[in-house]
């Protein structure tokens, strides 16, 4: 059997959109110029993966710019001119918008991406949004005073967003929740039934939880974590009770136990592969171990080739030739 392969997200931009090697970089064009450069960037990204062999297609994330915020700015009573500086992840320090009043969503947000992306593929494709924990802690909150109350009021959004996605022909919805590696205690409490209200109604959902991209807030907090990375350990075994289908998790070059995995034995588990934080090309022989690694703790048939995080950080010619490794990897895994 041949196992799928994937990417978590965001694949890096062509210079003429906006720096390269750069998160969250601004655009260098504005208004129909924009529109038409995201709409090219997209098609890039789909032929990138085609090339290399990718089985579940992702847009890349080219028409965002963050991948949280990007999303809010089709909501209104949210105040992008006055920001206030909050703590993201407990770990830096940033420039927020504030709630300050009921939040809405005023239109489709992704809707006419979506239906270029399925235009682009015959092949399945995923669609990855932002989860409700992940956005609370993005935002400043003035009004709503509860963080679950915040929490569930994104989810309603987010899956009124979702099922217009679903309707326009995305096979699978991916939240990304890095925010399920900090806060356990509200993973518990109300993070995954906020995450669940959001999967409502949806034909395929996965949940991303990683360390994050390679910058020096996150190295940092990973040099306290000590020679094992056992966040996952809190939260896997109220996520394998879950309605969520897939999981998406950090592997290779990392400090995850890989034993963990068998917390979610009846998931599909995206395993990563591949490192975003270093330009250094896996080969296909170290990708296939890490798989069969994993395939120690939980069935083959439930294993998704990924990428640790999202991709944008890196070289163009670096992240083309990361995904022809994953292909090559998981085609050796898949024929062992």
């Amino acid at each position: 059997m041949n196992i799928n392969t994937t990417i978590s997200g965001s694949l890096p931009k062509p210079s003429w959109l906006a720096e390269g090697e750069k998160i969250w970089a601004p655009w260098k064009l504005s208004g129909e110029e924009l529109l038409e450069a995201k709409a090219d960037a997209l098609k890039i990204a789909v032929s990138d993966q085609d090339l290399a062999g990718i089985s579940i297609i992702c847009d890349g994330e080219q028409t965002r710019q963050h991948f949280v915020t990007t999303f809010i700015e089709g909501l209104s009573g949210v105040n992008f001119q006055d920001k206030k500086t909050v703590k993201i992840r407990d770990r830096y320090d940033a420039e927020v918008p504030i709630i300050f009043e009921k939040v809405h969503r005023k239109k489709p947000v992704f809707l006419n991406d979506a239906k270029l992306l399925r235009s682009l593929t015959k092949k399945p494709i995923k669609y990855t949004l932002p989860g409700p924990m992940t956005m609370i802690d993005t935002l400043y909150d003035n009004f709503y005073g509860s963080r679950e109350k915040l929490a569930f009021e994104f989810a309603e959004i987010l899956n009124e967003e979702a099922k217009e996605l679903c309707d326009a022909g995305v096979d699978i919805i991916q939240f990304d929740e890095p925010a399920f590696n900090v806060f356990f205690d509200d993973v518990k409490n109300w993070g995954i039934s906020a995450l669940e209200r959001a999967c409502e109604g949806l034909n395929k959902t996965a949940v991303h939880i990683c360390y994050g991209y390679g910058i020096e807030a996150n190295i940092k907090w990973k040099n306290t974590l000590g020679n094992e990375w056992r966040q996952y350990e809190n939260i896997f075994p109220a996520l394998a009770n879950s309605s969520i289908n897939q999981v998406s998790l950090e592997c290779i070059n990392s400090k995850v136990p890989i034993e963990l995995i068998s917390l979610l034995n009846n998931k599909e588990v995206m395993i990563g592969v591949i490192d975003v934080a270093s330009n250094e090309i896996e080969t296909p022989d170290n990708i296939n171990q890490v798989l069969k690694n994993a395939s120690n703790y939980i069935d083959k048939k439930n294993i998704i080739a990924c990428t640790n995080c999202g991709l944008v950080p890196l070289k163009r010619k670096v992240a083309r030739q990361k995904l022809s490794a994953l292909v090559e990897g998981a085609k050796i895994f898949s024929e062992s």
